[in-house]
């Protein structure tokens, strides 16, 4: 009962673990590149879910010293998830862009195709 009740407490963590394996099945398992990048994209959401959870704290306020204050939150995690961001972001349109160019290049963007054919056009 205890399990159930601490998972129950932790269900944000669960989310995280759930749309982590779901966005790496979809890298491995698929064979259009558009899916894999839709795949690449869910499991970088997690993995920026995986920073953002545990950084909040319960009563903290902004690290602003004050004697009102004992308990701060750490910023950190914020600013480096901004910035893996801005990071995704430009990963997925570099891979869109040579989504198009191969497409362009094989006729094709699913995987199969592409090594099956192999001569570049």
């Amino acid at each position: 009962m205890d399990i159930l009740f601490d998972l129950a407490e932790r269900y944000n963590y669960a989310a995280t673990i759930f749309l982590m394996v779901a966005g790496l099945y979809i890298v491995i398992a698929r064979g259009n590149m558009v899916k894999k990048l839709v795949g690449l994209s869910i499991f970088q959401t997690s993995v920026y879910l995986l920073f953002i959870e545990p950084s909040k704290i319960v009563g903290g306020t902004a690290p602003i010293i004050d004697p009102d204050f004992s308990i701060y939150s750490n910023p950190l995690p914020h600013v480096l998830i901004l910035t893996a961001i801005v990071v995704g972001v430009a990963t997925i349109s570099l891979g869109l862009a040579l989504i198009v160019r191969i497409n362009e290049a094989y006729g094709t963007i699913e995987e199969d195709e592409i090594l099956n054919n192999g001569d570049g056009g």
